[in-house]
């Protein structure tokens, strides 16, 4: 059994600049996890789209697209506004910017990880 306390503490705020709350960040990598979410949010950097349109562009039916567009949604990936009966979905670049800045915060963890583990290995040399 690890140390859960200090797992914790070594990981508090990695990246997020404190503006995330653990199950933001856990809602947010949940959605980014499934392919067909991930082209969703590509598409909608690029333009703002219908959820129709998205649903004529997957195999699969309108409401397992509205399925995905809700669960990226509720992660604040997209934003979704409602134009007549029509409802339109575009990408948040800054949340996008976020999870980024999540993995960036692991990265420089990890790789402090490593500088130390050099130093230590050089002055056993």
């Amino acid at each position: 059994m690890y140390n859960q306390m200090v797992v914790e503490k070594s990981l508090t705020g990695i990246g997020s600049d404190g503006d995330l709350a653990d199950q933001d960040v856990d809602r947010m990598f949940r959605a980014l996890a499934d392919s067909t979410r991930r082209d969703i949010l590509r598409r909608g950097l690029t333009e703002e789209t219908s959820v129709s349109a998205l649903a004529e562009e997957y195999d699969m039916s309108f409401a397992a697209v509205q399925k995905h567009v809700a669960v990226l949604e509720a992660a604040g990936l997209v934003i979704k506004r409602a134009e007549g009966r029509m409802r339109m979905v575009r990408t948040d670049p800054e949340r996008l910017q976020r999870a980024q800045r999540v993995l960036e915060g692991y990265v420089r963890l990890w790789r402090g990880r490593v500088d130390r583990l050099d130093v230590l290995l050089a002055e056993e040399s």
